[in-house]
């Protein structure tokens, strides 16, 4: 694992075309900023988390990452 320190306002880039900006730090919460291609999926762990155990206890052997995307933008528009 890759550890930083970034302040408000400050960035990096991931394989080159995903862009991750602190945008706030208060108390104890960091809110962040991600610029992505929309064919990259961005979910919060926890609800990546809730997808993964949709598909298991459906029994599901086995899902297409379309599929997965998929999922994971319905999830997004529920938010």
């Amino acid at each position: 694992m890759l550890v930083l320190s970034r302040k408000v306002g400050e960035s990096l880039i991931i394989d080159g075309e995903i862009e991750v900006t602190i945008l706030d730090v208060t108390n104890d919460v960091v809110k962040v900023g991600i610029k992505a291609p929309k064919n990259i999926g961005i979910l919060r762990k926890e609800l990546y988390a809730s997808v993964e155990n949709t598909n298991r206890d459906a029994g599901a052997a086995v899902i297409s990452n379309e599929d997965l995307l998929k999922q994971f933008k319905k999830i997004k528009k529920q938010l």
